[in-house]
């Protein structure tokens, strides 16, 4: 029976932030399975909650770059050596090495949880070298991983097309919602999410002089201190607040205070093109409109819903007017506001667990 199987997996994260792989642990131990999620520790890392699984982090000297990955990977390594498991799944490219020779030497089950393009995003598309690498890997590891899933249909086709894999689809979508939003006032726009590139802020930066409203942007990533310094150089710091990433369940809170959300990527890289982001679900089940790319995984599902606002481009003029559109259109935006509360209906986390525990199910399947 699977109820005593372990599964151990592996992201390269601060886990207090990473809320898809705390649903995905707590779906599968309350299914009775032993769970352990190991991660990595930054400088300023907040303490480990208490979790109905087990948590490690693991620290390395170097926070970026190529010596930060080095580093990770052996920890990683020498960390799943240790451990007993009958799988190991690995969270993106960067976690997938490790798991594959642990996983060879233990004779283990391995599994790729792919929850985007690692070699499409924008900062890996634009440094050739860099890109050619992380090819490499993808080219060399990922077809001996014949398990896996991945967060939508179009990223399915990709790893399939490319490796003759065939993998699950498990979205990003967050637990449903019961409360309703409560706008606080004066009017705020929120971001939440990684701060990196490809995200649009040297666009929406610009934009936000054209818009009566702050900008609260909540996250971390690898274009924050562009990001303040393009703040400083529109001197929009008195309309552009940025905080530091917070606690999930506090972000639930601020998520209902604001007037809208923005999902925002450019088109460099597939990545962008085809993500399905944790943050348009996120608004969504919170009951907030959001300004969001016209990009075909949104498009399709807003098709179905009309929980947005779609954009055929990121200029800043163009962001402007949407923007603009949605706090003074009181019409539209009860229309978009009432689909949305109508769409967490179907599109939450109790819906789409069940493709989750099925994988899983398929992967241990129970003896007579």
């Amino acid at each position: 029976m699977h109820m005593s199987k372990r599964l151990v997996f592996c992201v390269s994260n601060d886990l207090n932030f990473d809320q898809r792989m705390q649903r995905i642990c707590g779906t599968l131990v309350e299914a009775g399975y032993t769970v352990t999620l190991i991660g990595r520790e930054s400088a300023d890392s907040p303490p480990l909650k208490p979790r109905p699984w087990q948590e490690i982090r693991l620290t390395v000297k170097a926070q970026k770059g190529w010596q930060m990955y080095a580093g990770y990977n052996w920890k990683l390594f020498l960390e799943l050596r240790k451990l007993s498991a009958d799988a190991l799944c690995a969270i993106d490219l960067d976690t997938i090495i490790p798991v594959w020779l642990v996983s060879k030497l233990k004779k283990t089950i391995r599994i790729y949880d792919a929850h985007e393009l690692f070699t499409e995003q924008k900062e890996v598309v634009t440094r050739p070298r860099i890109q050619r690498f992380w090819k490499w890997i993808e080219r060399c590891f990922v077809p001996s991983f014949h398990h896996g899933y991945v967060v939508n249909a179009f990223m399915r086709d990709y790893f399939h097309t490319a490796y003759g894999v065939d993998y699950a689809v498990v979205r990003n979508i967050p637990l449903k919602r019961l409360d309703l939003p409560k706008p606080a006032e004066p009017k705020f726009i929120l971001y939440q999410g990684a701060i990196n590139e490809g995200r649009c802020f040297e666009q929406l930066v610009p934009a936000m002089r054209g818009i009566q409203a702050e900008l609260h942007i909540y996250g971390k990533g690898n274009f924050e201190t562009q990001l303040r310094q393009l703040v400083k150089d529109y001197q929009l710091s008195d309309k552009i607040k940025i905080f530091q990433s917070v606690d999930p369940e506090e972000l639930k809170k601020i998520t209902s205070q604001s007037s809208l959300g923005l999902t925002l990527f450019e088109k460099t890289g597939l990545n962008q093109e085809y993500s399905l982001a944790n943050r348009f679900f996120d608004y969504m089940m919170a009951g907030i409109p959001q300004v969001c790319v016209n990009f075909p995984v949104y498009k399709s599902i807003n098709n179905d819903h009309r929980f947005a606002l779609t954009i055929s481009n990121t200029e800043p003029a163009t962001i402007a007017k949407a923007v603009n559109k949605l706090l003074n259109d009181p019409v539209l935006y009860a229309e978009l506001q009432s689909n949305a509360l109508l769409a967490r209906e179907s599109l939450n986390w109790e819906t789409e667990s069940a493709t989750l525990i099925q994988f899983y199910q398929n992967l241990f399947p129970a003896k007579a």
